[in-house]
């Protein structure tokens, strides 16, 4: 594969939100996950796993979970006079947060706890820095990984959407839902189907916005 075709892969790739109800094959799956594990990571410490989700009153009851706190949020804020916010929150938020609903596919994305010699044998030795780093050095290494099924869905025809919606609004409920380790932290979730819509490329920043190069 040349640069132009690894291009048309990242500037093809679009968040999709509606799917076709046509069943994505484990093989097909398993291939996604091994492309996944092949994103760099933090002293290849891999820290990452994925569930995946197939059965469609799993998947609802996620949504279920993810709408109940929304509302609880929306709750509140009115208490607290916030009634506008609220509103958006349950009108804009809510449906943006629960894509996923339609999906024949939900993998939910752990990032996992940093751990390796080198942190082992160096870097807590000398309490290099606090935990709650290792922590997030997992998650970025897990976004990595999780770019990487993306990517590689794409290119085999198939569409995904990452949200951290259900993450942000009821990640104990997920975790306690899913039997999901305190040691893990649940990072996104990617809705995964073949893809029913085509969304149009958003507009993005110019490189000379975002780009500062030191000589």
């Amino acid at each position: 594969m040349d640069y132009s075709q690894f291009k048309e892969i990242v500037l093809g790739r679009r968040s999709v939100r509606k799917f076709e109800e046509k069943e994505v094959s484990n093989e097909d799956i398993i291939e996604l996950i091994d492309c996944a594990r092949y994103a760099p990571s933090d002293t290849n410490s891999q820290t990452w796993e994925f569930i995946v989700i197939k059965d469609k009153e799993k998947i609802k009851k996620i949504e279920e979970l993810t709408w109940d706190a929304l509302h609880e949020r929306a709750k509140d804020a009115e208490e607290r006079g916030l009634d506008r916010p609220a509103k958006m929150l349950l009108k804009s938020f809510g449906p943006y947060a629960t894509a996923f609903s339609d999906a024949p596919v939900l993998v939910i994305c752990l990032a996992t706890p940093y751990e390796s010699k080198f942190r082992e044998k160096v870097f807590n030795p000398i309490d290099l820095v606090p935990d709650e780093v290792w922590r997030e050095e997992g998650i970025k290494s897990s976004c990595l990984a999780s770019q990487n099924l993306m990517l590689a869905a794409h290119a085999k025809g198939l569409g995904t959407c990452p949200m951290t919606g259900p993450v942000l609004l009821a990640e104990e409920r997920l975790r306690g839902y899913l039997h999901i380790e305190e040691s893990k932290t649940i990072n996104m979730v990617i809705a995964l189907g073949y893809p029913k819509e085509t969304p149009k490329r958003l507009a993005r920043k110019e490189v000379a916005d975002i780009l500062k190069i030191i000589e």
